[in-house]
């Protein structure tokens, strides 16, 4: 059965997907249950056997559980599904599965992008040529390229990683934090392990990728966040919660930072946030993740996922209860 706000399906699920899924098991393509005491929803969950579910789905407590009986198996067509599932759904051992990897590589792309942008001062130059409609002097791009150019990756997660793979055809000097991750990994990731501290001093860019639990709660805030260079690029494409919203503002209205800002804290900013307006922000609505036409490499991980449940094969992305204290 599925389960999530209906207008992703179509886009998750594309016809060939669809058909391909139906090869595999019963399901009834015009139910998409957003609330589990519908009645409809109701009978169907006595027979299902798994889940396939995606954002708007309601979380999956004990009544919907014993509303249950038969269910094997929960296959999210979305990232963390640390709001989905609670502790009944692991006492019980059931199989989750989650199409995470696939989210991954668009925010990895997202935020390739914007570091080779942000390297070549792109977002300045365009609003000095907005303001002057001249072409800059040479002593306004001494400092501008990406050759050499330092970036400080927060975070070996699953976009962590894919974005150091994407880094490594550039001439770029890359480093990594993580409290999980070794010198040897680091260095066969493509990067050089560094402090937090060391790497925030010698980043000119700056991008988070790190979960958001409670060890990273806020973990650049104004101390951590005052040790990056005149003129470095803050990016974030993971979640707002880890940077001390009001230090950054105040950062990045002196113009001391740059930013590039696809999560913030709150979300959306207030209609009155300076951030809308500053000339060193680009602002964006929370795109980077998987958009469109990306939507159908959700979908089809999950019926990979479903195509090995079902023939008593363990899910290639399987999200066990122990990893969830330290991911996303």
């Amino acid at each position: 059965m599925f389960a999530m706000d209906p207008v992703h399906l179509p886009l998750l699920f594309p016809p060939p997907l669809m058909a391909r899924l139906q090869q595999v098991a019963e399901i009834d393509t015009s139910l998409v249950v957003q609330d589990f005491t519908a009645p409809k929803a109701a009978a169907a969950l006595a027979r299902t056997e798994v889940l396939i579910t995606g954002w708007g789905c309601p979380h999956l407590d004990e009544d919907v559980l014993a509303a249950t009986p038969n269910l094997r198996a929960v296959l999210h067509a979305a990232g963390s599904v640390r709001s989905l599932v609670g502790e009944a759904l692991w006492k019980g051992g059931l199989t989750v599965s989650s199409a995470v990897t696939g989210n991954a590589l668009p925010v990895a792309e997202y935020t390739l992008s914007m570091i080779l942008l942000a390297g070549k001062d792109t977002f300045a130059h365009r609003e000095r040529f907005r303001d002057t409609h001249a072409y800059p002097s040479t002593a306004e791009t001494a400092a501008t390229g990406n050759l050499g150019r330092r970036v400080g990756i927060i975070g070996a997660s699953r976009v962590g990683r894919r974005l150091l793979e994407l880094l490594r055809p550039f001439d770029l000097s890359v480093a990594l934090y993580d409290p999980y991750v070794d010198a040897d990994e680091a260095a066969a990731l493509g990067a050089e392990l560094l402090s937090l501290e060391d790497l925030l001093r010698r980043s000119d860019i700056v991008s988070l990728h790190a979960p958001d639990i409670p060890e990273t709660h806020r973990m650049l805030d104004r101390e951590k966040l005052a040790l990056i260079r005149d003129g470095g690029v803050v990016i974030n494409t993971s979640r707002g919660a880890l940077v001390d919203p009001h230090a950054l503002a105040d950062e990045l209205t002196s113009g001391r930072l740059s930013a590039v800002l696809d999560v913030t804290e709150p979300e959306p900013l207030p209609a009155e946030s300076p951030l809308y307006k500053l000339p060193n922000v680009f602002l964006t609505p929370h795109i980077a993740g998987s958009l469109g036409n990306e939507l159908a490499r959700l979908g089809g991980i999950v019926v990979e996922e479903l195509e090995r449940v079902s023939a008593g094969l363990p899910p290639a992305h399987e999200v066990r209860h122990a990893d969830l204290a330290r991911v996303a």
